[in-house]
C-alpha cells in the first residue's frame, strides 16, 4: 500500500476507536419544592345558647395554631361572649405546657404539639370543666421521596364533666352525666397518605345542657393537640442533551455496560492515539522519499 493511503487509512482508524468513547452527558435538577406543616393545641367550633333561646353566640378559638416555620407556647386562653355571666371573660383553656410547632424544608416537613396538665372549660360550666387531660402529643412526619407518619399519644388519665373517662382507641367513647350533658370522645386520630400525615390526640362532639344555668346548651366540636405535614416534592433529575459526537453511534459491543464505557476505555483512548502519531509518521516519511528522489534527479 502506498505510504500516503497507508497514512490515510491510519487516521482514520484512530478517529473510529476515538468514536467509540462514551458521550458525556451533564444532569439536572428541576421541580423541587417546599414542604407544608401545621399544628394546634386547641381549636374549639362550638355553638352557645342562652337558656331563653334569644342569643346564640358561637364560640370559634384556637390557642397556638402555627403553621411552618412557626413555634408557639402559651398556657393560658381566655375568651368572652356577649351576654354570657354578664359578658365577663372566662377561660377556655389553662395548661402547664402547650406547645405547637411546625417546620418545613426541602426535604422534611414536620408538625408538632404537646399538652401537658390541661383543662378544657366552655361557657356556664366553670365549676366543672368539660375536660382535664395529663397529657396529650401528636406528631406528623412527611419526607420526600418517604411514606409519611402520623402519631398521637394519650398519656395519664382523662376526666370528662368531672368524671374520670375510659377512652377506647378502637372507636369512640360516651360520656353521659345526668343534668349536664353528653360528650363523645374520638382518642388518637391519624390519617396518612402518599405525602400527607394527620394527627389529632383528642376530638370531642360536644352536647352540654346544664339545667338551672345562664347556658342552655352548648354543641360542636374541641379539638386537642393536632399536627399535620405534606412532603416536599423531590427535585427530578434530568439528563442534558449529550456531550460530542451528533452522528448516529454505532451499536453497542455487547461486553460493554448499558451507560457505554467498560474497563477496555483506556486502552481504546492509547490505540488511537498510536494510530495517530503512526498516520502522522507515515505522511512525514513519505514526504521525505519524494524530496530525496527529486534531488537524485537533478
Amino acid at each position: 500500500m502506498p505510504t500516503r493511503r497507508l497514512a490515510a487509512a491510519t487516521a482514520a482508524a484512530a478517529v473510529s476507536v476515538l468514536g467509540l468513547m462514551p458521550a458525556a452527558t451533564a444532569q439536572a435538577e428541576t421541580g423541587a419544592t417546599t414542604g407544608k406543616a401545621g399544628a394546634v393545641v386547641l381549636r374549639t367550633d362550638l355553638d352557645v345558647s342562652l337558656l331563653n333561646k334569644t342569643v346564640t353566640a358561637p364560640l370559634a378559638v384556637a390557642l397556638n395554631d402555627v403553621q411552618a416555620p412557626a413555634t408557639a407556647s402559651k398556657t393560658a386562653l381566655t375568651a368572652t361572649l356577649d351576654g354570657v355571666d354578664g359578658g365577663r371573660p372566662f377561660n377556655v383553656l389553662r395548661a402547664d405546657v402547650a406547645t405547637a410547632r411546625a417546620a418545613a424544608d426541602k426535604q422534611r416537613a414536620e408538625g408538632y404539639s404537646n399538652l401537658v396538665n390541661a383543662r378544657v372549660s366552655v361557657p356556664g360550666l366553670a365549676a366543672v370543666p368539660l375536660i382535664t387531660v395529663e397529657q396529650v402529643t401528636s406528631k406528623a412526619v412527611c419526607a420526600a421521596g418517604k411514606r409519611p407518619t402520623a402519631d398521637s399519644n394519650l398519656l395519664g388519665s382523662v376526666s370528662v364533666l368531672g368524671r374520670k373517662a375510659t377512652l377506647s382507641t378502637g372507636g369512640t367513647t360516651k360520656v353521659d352525666v345526668p343534668a349536664l350533658g353528653q360528650v363523645r370522645l374520638d382518642l388518637s386520630r391519624t390519617s396518612t397518605t402518599s405525602r400527607t400525615a394527620a394527627a389529632t390526640a383528642l376530638n370531642l362532639k360536644v352536647s352540654v345542657n346544664p339545667l338551672k344555668l345562664n347556658v342552655s346548651e352548648v354543641e360542636g366540636q374541641v379539638t386537642l393537640a393536632r399536627a399535620t405535614c405534606e412532603a416536599p416534592v423531590a427535585a427530578a433529575v434530568e439528563p442534558s442533551p449529550s456531550v460530542g459526537s451528533k452522528t448516529t453511534p454505532e451499536p453497542k459491543p455487547e461486553h460493554l455496560a448499558e451507560t457505554g464505557g467498560s474497563s477496555a476505555t483506556p486502552y481504546l483512548v492509547g490505540g488511537g492515539a498510536l494510530l495517530l502519531a503512526a498516520g502522522g509518521g507515515a505522511v512525514v516519511l513519505a514526504r521525505r522519499r519524494r524530496a530525496g528522489a527529486r534531488g537524485d534527479a537533478a
